[in-house]
């Protein structure tokens, strides 16, 4: 008789499986463009509703606020409703907001649609990953997880492009192309997601074990029965799991570690630099055309390095890439500090400076945050997990994208801001060094195990690797 347990299955990635993750990391695609393509419109959306440096802030942030209302909500939507469904209102979200931002003629209505794509936004941080990372085998988990960040940075480097060329080609309103041409993938996305399945855990958790069962196997786990089995012994601890407290005791190391995490992530001034990389080559001297040439150029390294990061996060882990990347953010943040305290803006001297801290960044945080988010938290609460550190995330996101106009307009400001981030990345040094575990290679159960012993352990000791 066969042995139902043998794996049926390579370590290769079959095609269905490629085509989940591929779909369901669209969604980062159009988080990446819809985060960067107000950096090309900023200046005239200024212009076009008459706004001081404080409502300028506040109008460039408000997708962001609506993050934090989206990665609020999404975990326990997410939960009840299924990953894919919350997808599926995620693309629709993201095309509303789209139309509604390139044909309105009010800034309350402006507000309203840029609120709307933020919530789309919000939710795919917490979604898209967590789905990824419940239907991948554990051998492969983190490099397709950071697949969804690669599509971010994707996004971003089309946004920075599109942004270019329609700059080039449309005399007037040009902004409002840039803001509406996403409406094309969000309705691609939309359309796509009805060819994937749901979320294996998910449909465990709702009782339809032969229905998760047979996913886990169409996604080649390595052996899906154990998997499964291991997955129902996991929630069976949870009587139910969606009411599981996420501030309890037993949860409070990976709650730490998500917050931290997030906290520094934008502590490096990455929203504020691709929300305002054009102003800031302004800052410098350099005329408008040349500015969004140079974002492109920002944006390709983005994705370059992400890739890289790709190829290398579940061979060298995820600590390592953080502790590679924090000191190449120090230097290149400090350096950028430097120009601006000196007014040393000859050449390519920013540029440059700029493109190592992006480099720095797309290979250490930007690879690693959602990988990380997506495994540190167990069945019981990941999806509350996840969203608590995403909003964390989109709350100092909000936060630097509003302050950040108000900064640079001071005397000195370049210098404030950068001296700001760099510094902030020497206490993140510090902080992966010394506390952060590492989670390559370990399926999400095991996880569990080494999160529960994590929060015993004295503060200052360092955690088992």
């Amino acid at each position: 008789m066969p042995c139902p347990s043998k794996p049926n299955h390579t370590n290769s990635m079959n095609g269905k499986l490629i085509t989940a993750v591929v779909v369901s990391a669209l969604g980062g695609l159009l988080f990446g463009f819809d985060t960067a393509v107000i950096s090309g419109a900023e200046q005239s959306i200024k212009a076009m509703f008459g706004l001081d440096g404080f409502w300028h802030g506040f109008t460039n942030a408000i997708a962001l606020i609506g993050t934090i209302f989206g990665a609020l909500i999404a975990g326990n939507a997410g939960d009840r409703y299924g990953r894919r469904n919350i997808l599926i209102l995620v693309a629709i979200f993201f095309a509303v907001s789209a139309l509604g931002c390139a044909f309105t003629d009010s800034w309350y209505g402006f507000l309203f649609y840029r609120f709307l794509g933020g919530l789309g936004i919000g939710a795919s941080s917490v979604i898209g990953p967590s789905y990824i990372s419940e239907i991948a085998p554990a051998n492969l988990r983190g490099r397709l997880v950071a697949i969804f960040q690669f599509n971010i940075v994707f996004g971003i480097l089309l946004s920075f492009l599109s942004n270019y060329l329609i700059n080039q080609l449309i005399a007037v309103d040009a902004w409002r192309w840039m803001l509406g041409v996403e409406a094309i993938p969000a309705v691609a996305f939309f359309g796509l997601l009805f060819l994937i399945p749901e979320s294996p855990r998910w449909l465990i958790k709702m009782k339809r074990e032969a229905e998760g069962l047979q996913v886990l196997r169409t996604m080649g786990s390595k052996n899906p029965e154990q998997e499964s089995s291991e997955i129902i012994a996991s929630l069976a601890q949870e009587r139910g799991g969606a009411n599981e407290p996420l501030f309890s005791r037993k949860f409070s190391f990976p709650i730490f570690l998500a917050i931290m995490l997030a906290t520094f992530n934008q502590f490096s001034g990455i929203n504020a630099i691709m929300y305002y990389a054009p102003r800031i080559f302004e800052m410098t001297g350099l005329g408008t055309d040349t500015a969004l040439l140079q974002s492109v150029a920002i944006g390709v390294t983005n994705m370059l390095f992400t890739v890289l990061a790709m190829t290398l996060i579940d061979k060298f882990g995820r600590k390592t890439l953080l502790l590679i990347g924090s000191v190449g953010m120090i230097v290149s943040l400090g350096l950028t500090a430097m120009a601006f305290y000196q007014q040393d803006f000859n050449g390519y001297t920013v540029l440059i400076y700029l493109i190592g801290f992006i480099a720095s960044f797309a290979f250490s945080q930007g690879a690693v945050i959602w990988v990380f988010l997506a495994e540190i938290f167990p069945n019981s609460v990941r999806g509350k997990g996840q969203s608590l550190g995403s909003l964390t995330h989109w709350v100092w996101a909000a936060i630097m994208t509003w302050t950040f106009p108000v900064v640079a307009e001071l005397s000195y400001g370049g210098v404030l801001a950068f001296s700001f981030f760099g510094g902030a990345m020497v206490l993140h040094l510090i902080f992966v060094w010394k506390y952060l575990p590492e989670t390559k290679g370990k399926t999400l159960e095991e996880l569990e195990a080494v999160m529960a012993r994590g929060y015993k352990r004295k503060p200052l000791e360092k955690v088992s690797r």
